[in-house]
C-alpha cells in the first residue's frame, strides 16, 4: 500500500512537472539577433559577394510565423567601393534601410522536438521597399537541447524589386542573385 502511494506521488509529481515545462516552452518564441545572411552574383567579369551577421529573426513554434530583418548597411563587401555603390546606387540604404521577410511555415512540424525538418515558408519578402509574395524552402534542425538551427537557399530577381543597374556596369551585375541565410535560434 505505501510502496503504490510512493508510486502514484511520483508519477503525478512526474506529469506535474512536464506540464509546468511544456507551459513554460509554449510561451517561448525561437529567436536570434545574429544570423548569417549572404549574397552572390556570378558574371563573366567579377563576382559580387556580401555577407551581413546582424539578421534579426524569429519563429514562433506554437503558431509556426517566421519573421526576419536585415539592414541593408550591414552587409559587408570585400572591395570598399563595391560596398558604398551597392549602398548608394542601387539599394538606396538611405532611402530603404532594411529588408524583411513575415511569413508562416506550412508544414504541421512540432519545432518543440529534435529533428530535421525540410519546410516551405511562405509569406512577404520586401526588399528595395518592393512587398513580393515568396515560397521559400528552408531546413530547420532542432537539437536536444531545443535549440534550433535554419538553413535557407533562394534567388532573388532584381527587376522584383525595382532594384535598377545602371547600363554602365550592367554587364557586371547578375540579374538574378543567390541567397543564403544560416543562422542558430534559441528559446527566449
Amino acid at each position: 500500500m505505501v510502496k503504490n502511494l510512493i508510486f502514484i506521488l511520483l508519477v503525478s509529481c512526474s506529469i506535474l512537472v512536464r506540464i509546468e515545462v511544456q507551459a513554460q516552452t509554449q510561451n517561448k518564441i525561437y529567436k536570434t539577433s545574429n544570423g548569417n545572411i549572404s549574397f552572390y552574383s556570378e558574371t563573366p567579369i567579377e563576382n559580387i559577394d556580401a555577407h551581413s551577421t546582424a539578421m534579426s529573426s524569429a519563429i514562433n513554434p506554437v503558431n509556426r510565423n517566421a519573421a526576419a530583418l536585415v539592414m541593408i548597411n550591414s552587409f559587408k563587401f570585400k572591395n570598399a567601393l563595391m560596398q558604398e555603390h551597392f549602398n548608394e546606387k542601387y539599394m538606396e540604404s538611405d532611402k530603404y534601410p532594411k529588408a524583411t521577410f513575415s511569413g508562416i511555415i506550412n508544414e504541421n512540424v512540432d519545432l518543440m522536438k529534435p529533428g530535421n525538418y525540410n519546410v516551405t515558408v511562405t509569406g512577404k519578402l520586401t526588399i528595395h521597399g518592393v512587398e513580393q509574395n515568396r515560397i521559400i524552402n528552408a531546413t530547420i534542425t532542432v537539437n536536444e537541447s531545443l535549440q534550433l538551427h535554419l538553413k535557407a537557399d533562394f534567388n532573388v530577381k532584381l527587376v522584383d524589386h525595382k532594384i535598377e543597374i545602371p547600363e554602365i556596369v550592367f554587364h557586371k551585375i547578375a540579374e538574378i542573385i543567390a541567397v543564403k541565410i544560416d543562422a542558430d535560434y534559441s528559446l527566449k
